[in-house]
């Protein structure tokens, strides 16, 4: 049997929770992996989304932990035309739940992600996110 578990390591981007503001978001270290993917999990939308009352998944990394850049194209995988960072946009009605797979192929050690809601939210929506880390250097991983 194949081993992934103690290949893999796996952070909270965002805790799950239901939410109606932004998140504070924490720095997720790749210290020590060659690989990351995230898994953005968004439950059915509190609201009916729209162009005005929306909520837009922004990815940013850095060298530091200090300085953080929105990434492009060519920092992910999974998504395309990406402005400001922006991976993921809730615009439209989202009636169910789902789960968005994002590869992250740049070469920064930290990563941020931030849940960014624009608009009136009276209701929450339920939102979570994970930093799957792979191709780890140093094995097994805790």
């Amino acid at each position: 049997m194949r081993d992934l578990a103690s290949n893999l390591g796996i952070v909270n981007a965002i805790d799950p929770a239901v939410y109606a503001a932004d998140n504070t978001p924490a720095a997720i270290d790749l210290l020590g992996f060659d690989s990351a993917v995230l898994s953005l999990h968004i439950g059915a939308g509190g609201i009916t989304f729209s162009g005005t009352n929306k909520i837009e998944f922004v990815l940013t990394d850095s060298d530091d932990d200090v300085t953080y850049a929105a990434v492009t194209d060519a920092d992910v995988q999974g998504v395309s035309g990406i402005s400001g960072g922006i991976i993921k946009s809730l615009k439209t009605a989202h009636a169910a739940a789902d789960v968005t797979k994002i590869g992250y192929v740049g070469n920064k050690r930290y990563l941020k992600l931030l849940a960014d809601f624009s608009g009136t939210h009276g209701t929450g929506t339920p939102i979570a996110a994970l930093v799957i880390k792979g191709h780890a250097r140093a094995k097994p991983v805790a």
